[in-house]
Formats: structure tokens, C-alpha cells, sequence
């Protein structure tokens, strides 16, 4: 988006370079991440970026062929911020020194108590004191640059916080963009206010934009979309029937593997609510069918999405002159393509070109979300009028059901774990903590035990019920319901689903374990 200030961030390889920029668009300013070894004259000229951010990574500035920005970025004369390797790369290339070895190295919490002088990037910080922040670093400053002044130190970082004020360059040892850094969003926040950006970057001003892309982009051309319901693909769907109407048809696939109610929800909401030309493919028995005897969970993922290619194109050919394919793709979907060591810079992972269909298929991709992480979807999709109750569903797996079904799927099963499912998610809300958890499910497992029911013997189904906290779903942890909970919810769903007769409750965190069961 071309009319935007833009911010460019460097990228060295760190593990939490994309929350950096999840932090800039919190602050509503436009942000793009490049990886070092991908910027040249091109793309810095075409970006004409108002201030740059040098992320952390894992090299040492002393290695051969370690990780530098590109030559003449300090003369741009646009406001730079360098983060853990990012100000060691500042340091050594601007004439001071870095050092590794025995006690230099700082991981975890930290305290950083401030120095004699007064610096605009910390406006807010030292009010109370020393502030917290999170290290990671095994290197350490040992002189800086000229130019360069201390701000900040902490017991193994004498030049946690420096910078050269008459240049405008910052440099900090630590990572503010984490939430152990609990003022590093008022960092950034001084940072941007002081390289001159407005905050311009809002869903509503994307919205008008990305609609006017797209209608620049189609022409009068008509556009399938495989819809799943989830808020990625219903995002896109409502934004390109925006833009284009009836020109647009999507694809339904109803695999058979869904929540309980949620094929009528969604045809529903799409066809009547919003007037989409929407195809309901319901291919539940052909899935289902390739499904039995199948035990394996990779095995299983195979299975389904191969049917959907299948499926999709079969009811895709359906539509006569159909040149674009919709996709959700997001924008860590295009950050996680990029390759360090070479290769294509836009290439986007199987799972998110529906497994390769483009190819097969000859169409022209529609990406409108390419640019936006998560959140923004969210309130891109409010800027739509999609409900809030939908815009804040936990996430829901493309396998659906099959991978909290371990063993082999049968039809008894997946209604026993659709209404047990529904049941738990009830009780969830009932108690008001759904908004509090990042996904919770039911999933039925590959056994039974022995119970009593009423007078007799019952030999039925055990059930696990999962629930997790997670900022982005790399790690999670369990939620920690009360045992009060967890007795009511046991009880309803003994009672209230037929072929259950225990329930277990995983507080497995991520890692070890991972959110779903397969």
C-alpha cells in the first residue's frame, strides 16, 4: 500500500523479529520485514523508508560473512533503531566494539537503571525506577561508536541503551518488543513519534484501498474462493464480494468433519445473510468413506487434503471463465517463505495455496490479506460487519475433527465428539471465560472404560477436554479451570451425551506437547 509511511525492519534471523512489526501496527504504522541478504538499491528506493529497525539474531558481528545490512543505510538519514544483534551491528560497523566469552552472556529478565543524561526514546521510562526488560544475548558491547552516548545499563550490559542523538540512531541491548519488556511498546511508541509517523495505518483506510486493488486487479473477471468458514477465508470472501459482487462464487467443502451446527451456520450466514453466490459441497460420505479403517494421523491429513483439491475442483470447473483463485494468506505466511540462503521471496507453504491448486488449476491468484497478521484480520473483518461473536471463534483446525478423534474415525464417534464438543464449549461460556482462552475443544479418544450408570455397567467412551492460553499459538499453556469447572462440565457431558463415560482434562503445555492431539 503505496500511499503509506513505511517503516523497514531489517531482519538477522531472530525468532521474534515478526513482533516487531506486530507492535508497529499496534502503533497503526506501516511496516515491512526484508531479510538483510535481500535488500538492495531496488528495494530500499522503492520503499523510501521513514526510519528502519535492525532486528536481533543469533550470529556473532565477529564471524566471517555475519549477517550486515546493507552498505550506505547509515547514510539514508532516516532514523535507525537497533535491537540485541541489531545494535551490536550498529556498534561494529560504526567504529566501536563487540566482545563474546565467559560472563558477557544475559538471558531472561533483566533490570536496566538509567543513566545521568535524558533521552527522547525513553519518555515514560525510569518513572519508578528501574524498568524490566528481557535479554537474550551471549555477545556484549564493550565500547561503543563515536557519536554514541549511554542511557541505560544493566549488570551485564554496561551499554544497554545508547544512541547519537545529532544522527538520530538508538541502539538497545534488549528485546522491547516482547512481553517481558513491559514498557517496550512505549519504546517503539517514541520511537516512530520521533521518525515523524502519523499512524495512518488503519483497517478502514486498507479496507477502501484493498477493495480498489482488487476491482483494479480483476476487472471483470470472476473469482472462486474455497471458504471454510474460519475468519481468514471469510475476511477475504466479504472483502472481494465487496469490491466485486457477483463476480465472486465460493466453495463450501463440507467434509463432514465439522462442528456441531457449523455447516448450516455457515451456509447461512454466507448465502442469506450476505447474498454470496455460495456452492454448498456437501461430500461428507466421500470423505468419510476414504476415511474408514484409517488410523494413522499424517495418513489422515493426506486423505482430506487431497479429497479437497479433488473436491474443489470439481465444483470449481463448474464455473464458466473463473480466472483467480482467492486465498487468505496472511502476512507471517510471506515472512516464513523468505529464505536466508536464497530462493523465491514470495513463495507461500503448501497448506496456505490449498495445497498447490493455482498449479493444477491455471488461475491467478487474489491475495487481499497479504499485508495484515491476525489481529488486523480481525478488525478488518469488524470494518465488514462480520459479527463479533465469529471474529473472536477460537481456532478450528482445516482437518477439522478428524485430529481429535486418534484411532479410526467412524460416524458414532464424530457425533458423540460433536455434541460432547458443544457441551464443553457451552459451559465455557456459561462461566464467561471463552474470551480468555486461545482454543478449547473435546476430543474423543481411542478407548473405553468401565463405568457404572445408575444400577448397571456402562463400557463407553473416555473424552479429553483441552483447553489453552497462547499469544500466537507457537507456545501455549494450559488453562487453569477450577476443579469446580471441570466437576460441572464432567457431569453435564456424562449426562448429556449418550457413549461417554469419563473425562479426563490434559494440562499439557506446548512445548512439549502440541495444542491439538494430532
Amino acid at each position: 500500500m503505496t500511499k503509506h509511511d513505511k517503516l523497514l525492519i531489517i531482519d538477522f534471523g531472530s525468532q521474534v523479529t515478526q513482533l516487531i512489526a506486530r507492535r508497529l501496527r499496534e502503533l497503526n504504522v506501516y511496516c515491512e520485514i526484508h531479510p538483510y541478504n535481500k535488500i538492495d538499491d531496488a528495494l530500499l528506493a522503492a520503499l523510501a523508508p521513514k526510519a528502519i529497525i535492525f532486528s536481533g539474531g543469533p550470529a556473532s558481528v565477529y564471524w566471517k560473512d555475519a549477517p550486515m545490512p546493507p552498505k550506505g543505510v547509515f547514510d539514508l538519514g532516516v532514523p535507525i533503531l537497533g535491537i540485541c544483534y541489531g545494535q551490536q551491528v550498529m556498534m561494529h560497523l560504526l567504529g566501536g566494539h563487540v566482545e563474546g566469552g565467559q560472563g558477557t552472556a544475559e538471558f531472561g529478565r533483566a533490570y536496566v537503571t538509567k543513566s545521568a543524561a535524558d533521552c527522547p526514546l525513553l519518555g515514560g521510562w525510569f518513572e519508578d525506577g528501574a524498568e524490566q526488560v528481557w535479554m537474550s544475548h551471549g555477545d556484549h558491547v564493550s565500547k561503543i561508536a563515536p557519536g554514541f552516548e549511554v542511557y541505560g545499563t544493566s549488570p551485564n550490559a554496561p551499554f544497554a541503551i545508547t544512541a547519537d542523538l545529532s544522527r538520530q540512531f538508538y541502539a538497545v541491548q534488549f528485546h522491547p518488543e516482547v512481553h517481558h519488556t513491559p514498557k517496550g511498546a512505549k519504546l517503539y511508541e517514541n520511537f516512530v513519534k520521533m521518525a515523524g509517523f502519523t499512524g495512518d495505518w488503519t483497517m478502514d483506510a486498507y479496507k477502501d484501498q484493498a477493495i480498489a486493488a482488487i476491482r483494479s486487479q480483476v476487472g471483470e473477471k470472476k473469482v472462486i474462493c474455497a471458504l471454510s468458514g474460519g475468519v481468514d477465508s471469510s475476511v477475504t470472501a466479504l472483502l472481494i464480494h465487496e469490491a466485486i459482487g457477483d463476480q465472486l462464487t465460493c466453495v463450501f467443502v463440507d467434509h463432514g468433519l465439522l462442528r456441531l451446527g457449523e455447516a448450516d451456520q455457515v451456509v447461512s450466514m454466507f448465502r442469506e445473510h450476505y447474498s454470496l453466490n455460495l456452492i454448498h459441497a456437501d461430500e461428507s460420505a466421500l470423505f468419510l468413506g476414504r476415511l474408514e479403517g484409517v488410523s494413522d494421523p499424517e495418513t489422515k491429513r493426506k486423505i482430506i487434503g487431497g479429497l479437497f483439491i479433488d473436491v474443489f475442483q470439481k465444483y470449481a470447473h463448474t464455473i464458466d471463465g473463473a480466472e483467480f483463485l482467492a486465498q487468505g494468506t496472511l502476512y507471517p505466511d510471506v515472512i516464513e517463505s523468505v529464505s536466508f540462503s536464497g530462493g523465491p521471496s514470495v513463495t507461500i507453504k503448501s497448506h496456505h495455496n490449498v495445497g498447490g491448486l493455482p498449479e493444477k488449476m491455471g488461475l491467478k491468484l487474489v491475495e487481499p490479506l497479504r499485508e495484515l497478521f491476525k489481529d488486523e484480520v480481525r478488525a478488518l473483518g469488524r470494518e465488514l460487519g462480520l459479527p463479533a461473536s465469529f471474529i473472536g471463534r477460537h481456532p478450528f483446525p482445516g482437518p477439522g475433527l478428524a485430529i481429535r478423534c486418534p484411532g479410526e474415525i467412524t460416524a458414532e464417534k464424530l457425533e458423540i465428539l460433536r455434541k460432547a464438543d458443544a457441551v464443553y464449549i457451552d459451559q465455557i461460556r456459561k462461566h464467561g471465560l471463552y474470551d480468555e482462552i486461545w482454543q478449547a475443544f473435546a476430543a474423543i479418544l481411542p478407548m473405553k472404560t468401565v463405568g457404572v450408570m445408575g444400577d448397571g455397567r456402562s463400557y463407553d467412551y473416555a473424552l479429553a477436554l483441552r483447553a489453552v492460553t497462547s499469544v500466537d499459538g507457537m507456545t501455549a499453556d494450559y488453562y487453569p479451570f477450577t476443579h469446580a469447572f471441570l466437576g460441572e462440565t464432567s457431569t453435564r457431558i456424562i449426562n448429556e451425551v449418550k457413549g461417554v463415560n469419563r473425562v479426563f482434562y490434559d494440562c499439557t503445555s506446548k512445548p512439549p506437547g502440541t495444542i491439538e492431539l494430532e
